[in-house]
């Protein structure tokens, strides 16, 4: 019999920061799916590790970046697309890829959500979607379902939410996806599909928050929710948007897919076409 070899690394410990195990991601959460996924779409990728950044706000999800071996940003809460913007505005030659929560890329930070999109800056927004403030305390954003139970509200939200989808693709992103933590190798395709679009590239990925989100809308643990995203989901790329919002209680199902994906000059295009029209104007 062949002596037993244990293995000492993991194939990803060169991108993870082995050093900051364990994470401090509560049990069932679908956070870390989503770095696994990242990973495995920068090794994908053909763009070297170093030319790859990512940015994120505050939060659950925003906790990210200190896990993963490449260069990392955790800006203040609400603010990690202008930090992002602005950074590839200097940099363009960056794959800068901005990972967050729903709480801080569109309840606290959508003002700069909504113009980030519109200008079609160049980079890579993957929103985590857990329907809750995870961090702060379990209190409803802009994407919990309407009916949900919250710590700020008890007896069901009244709100109704974001159709993220359709918002984005209405102010004209050249990308426009959603999957689940279910969906792992559609994630990392969609990851790879936004690493090379030219503009804004968008992908709600929905996550479990058992601790928070699950416990009070009878999703106590993470595999519950898994195996709701796994029975409720349908796969359409040609979806009408205006149809793909979320409803976890009326058993209508989640629309998933890559819904938008086309060529749109970047505002870094337009900025250079400027430049050189200014520039042979004074000659």
């Amino acid at each position: 019999m062949p002596k037993e070899v244990l293995a000492t690394e993991h194939p990803d410990d060169d991108l993870i920061r082995t050093d900051r195990m364990p994470h401090i991601w509560c049990p069932g959460c679908g956070i870390g799916i989503v770095m696994k996924c990242y990973i495995k779409a920068i090794k994908r990728s053909g763009i070297p590790p170093e030319r790859h950044v990512v940015v994120s706000g505050i939060g659950c999800s925003s906790r990210l970046p200190g896990y993963v071996n490449i260069d990392s940003y955790h800006t203040t809460h609400g603010r990690a697309l202008p930090f992002a913007i602005g950074m590839n505005l200097v940099k363009p030659e960056l794959e800068i890829t901005v990972i967050a929560g729903d709480g801080d890329l569109v309840t606290i930070g959508g003002n700069h959500f909504i113009h980030a999109i519109r200008r079609n800056h160049d980079i890579n927004v993957v929103l985590i979607n857990n329907f809750i403030y995870g961090m702060t305390g379990g209190q409803h954003g802009a994407t919990t379902p309407a009916g949900s139970k919250a710590t700020s509200a008890p007896y069901g939200t009244i709100d109704n939410p974001f159709n993220l989808p359709l918002l984005v693709a209405s102010l004209g992103a050249p990308f426009v996806a959603r999957w689940t933590t279910f969906h792992v190798n559609q994630l990392i395709d969609a990851m790879l599909k936004a690493m090379k679009v030219n503009g804004l590239a968008f992908i709600e990925v929905l996550s479990p928050c058992p601790t928070h989100y699950g416990r009070d809308n009878n999703f106590p643990t993470g595999l519950e929710m898994m195996r709701y995203f796994k029975k409720m989901s349908v796969i359409n790329h040609e979806a009408d948007l205006r149809t793909v919002d979320i409803d976890l209680r009326s058993g209508k199902p989640i629309i998933v897919g890559n819904f938008v994906h086309k060529e749109k000059p970047s505002y870094n295009d337009m900025w250079r076409k400027l430049v050189e029209s200014v520039t042979e104007e004074r000659k």
